[in-house]
């Protein structure tokens, strides 16, 4: 057999078996809804955000205040930046995590998060 031909083959086996695990892999991440996440930042947020939250008493007294709302805290959950500097350090039996991102209004803050193996608590809200 020539060259050619086996080459011929091999790329043709190599592109139907290309195929088919692609085929099976885009139906396996589709039926269970995965997310490929792999950076850090975005498996930390990833985390919090799959654990049911609660409020510390100071976070309460800021959000009443009316210049950050519920939503901004989400929406910094959802595409902020983690601060490891400063994060990932052991706070009352948990680790504690600072997020930057903004309000509705433009505005920078910083959300600090205690994260738990079953709940996250909303721990603190600064203007920046």
């Amino acid at each position: 057999m020539k060259f050619s031909q086996r080459l011929a083959y091999y790329l043709g086996g190599l592109l139907l078996g290309t195929i088919i695990v692609v085929y099976f892999l885009q139906a396996k991440a589709e039926s269970r809804n995965v997310n490929f996440c792999y950076f850090p930042n975005c498996r930390v947020l990833q985390d919090l955000r799959s654990k049911p939250m609660h409020y510390s008493p100071e976070s309460e007294a800021i959000l009443k205040e009316n210049w950050v709302t519920l939503q901004d805290v989400k929406n910094c959950m959802q595409y902020g930046d983690v601060d490891f500097s400063i994060s990932n350090k052991s706070f009352e039996h948990g680790k504690i995590y600072f997020i930057k991102g903004k309000n509705t209004k433009g505005e920078p803050i910083t959300v600090s998060m205690v994260n738990y193996s079953d709940k996250v608590i909303l721990k603190e809200i600064k203007k920046d």
